[in-house]
C-alpha cells in the first residue's frame, strides 16, 4: 500500500509549530507534498531537511518568505526534477518531482502550487500563463510515466467544490476559465487518458466534507464555508487503485487541510 498526504503549510515554520510533525509521524505516510513552504534553503537547512523522519526534496522561491513546494519521503528517489522549465515560474518555485523508476515500471511525485489570481488583474493573467505551460509539461509527461500530482490548484472544479459557488463566479479560484481549463486536464483529448481527480473518483457527489480550504476572513472555518482546491491528480492506471481518501481537520495547522489517499500499490 502506498499512502500519500498534500498540505499546503502556509509556511513550514507556522505548521510544524502547530504539531505538524508528531501528526505526520502518527500517519506514517509514504510520501507528503507540501506547498507554501514560505522559507528559502537557508530557512530549512538545519531544521527542515527532514520531517518525522522523512527526507525532503525541494524548490524554493527567489522571492524572500514566498510559495516553494517539497516533497518528504521514506523512500529514496532514483531522480529529482525541479522546475518545469519555465523560467517565470521556476523562479516562485511552483514544482518539484521524485522519480521512483524501477526496470518494471517509470512513476513520479509531484508537488505543485498554483498561482492565485486574488491578489488582481497581473497575478490573474499569470496564472493564465501557468495553466498554458503546465498543461502541455503534463501531457508531455503523461505519455512518458504514471504520476501522481498532489498540491493545491486555486482552483474549485465543480459548484459542489464550493460552499458559496453562486457568489463566487466571478472570483479567481472559480472563474468559467479556470474551470474549462480543468476539464480538458480532466477529459479524454483523442490522444491521452485524461488525469482523474482521486477524491472525486471515490466521492463524486460530496459537498461539505470535502473542503480543504477556508478563508481567515470571517467565520469562514466555522461556518464551513470552504473551498477543495487541493488535489491528488493521477495518471488512469493509478488512479484506479486508489483505496480509500480523507481530509484531516481535527487540528488545524495551515488555513488548509492535509489530503490523504491510500493506494494499492507500494514501492
Amino acid at each position: 500500500m502506498f499512502t500519500l498526504t498534500s498540505l499546503n503549510l502556509n509556511g513550514i515554520r507556522s505548521a510544524t509549530a502547530k504539531g505538524l510533525e508528531p501528526w505526520v509521524a502518527q500517519l506514517r505516510p509514504d510520501c507528503i507534498c507540501v506547498q507554501e513552504l514560505k522559507a528559502q534553503a537557508g530557512d530549512v537547512a538545519g531544521r527542515f531537511e527532514a520531517l518525522a523522519g522523512m527526507a525532503g526534496y525541494f524548490q524554493f522561491a527567489e522571492k524572500k518568505g514566498y510559495s516553494g513546494v517539497g516533497i518528504y519521503t521514506r523512500h529514496e528517489p532514483s531522480t529529482v526534477v525541479t522546475g518545469f522549465d519555465c523560467p517565470e515560474f521556476d523562479a516562485e518555485g511552483r514544482l518539484v518531482e521524485l522519480r521512483f523508476d524501477t526496470p518494471a515500471r517509470k512513476f513520479s511525485v509531484i508537488s505543485a502550487y498554483f498561482p492565485s489570481g486574488s491578489s488582481g488583474e497581473d497575478r490573474q493573467q499569470a496564472k493564465y500563463r501557468f495553466l498554458d505551460t503546465i498543461a502541455p509539461h503534463l501531457a508531455r509527461l503523461q505519455a512518458e510515466r504514471d504520476f501522481i500530482l498532489c498540491g493545491d490548484l486555486n482552483i474549485a472544479h465543480q459548484q459542489i467544490d464550493l460552499k458559496n459557488w453562486r457568489g463566487n463566479q466571478k472570483n479567481s479560484g472559480f472563474l468559467p476559465e479556470e474551470r474549462a481549463w480543468m476539464s480538458r486536464l480532466l477529459a479524454h483529448d483523442g490522444e491521452h487518458e485524461p488525469l482523474v481527480d482521486v477524491y472525486r473518483h471515490l466521492h463524486p457527489d460530496t459537498t461539505d466534507a470535502c473542503y480543504t480550504w477556508w478563508s481567515n476572513r470571517g467565520q469562514a472555518w466555522a461556518n464551513n464555508v470552504g473551498w477543495r482546491i487541493d488535489y491528488h491528480l493521477a495518471t488512469a492506471t493509478l488512479a484506479a487503485q486508489a483505496l480509500e481518501t480523507s481530509i484531516y481537520k481535527a487540528e488545524r495547522f495551515s488555513d488548509h487541510a492535509p489530503i490523504t489517499v491510500r493506494y494499492a500499490f507500494g514501492l
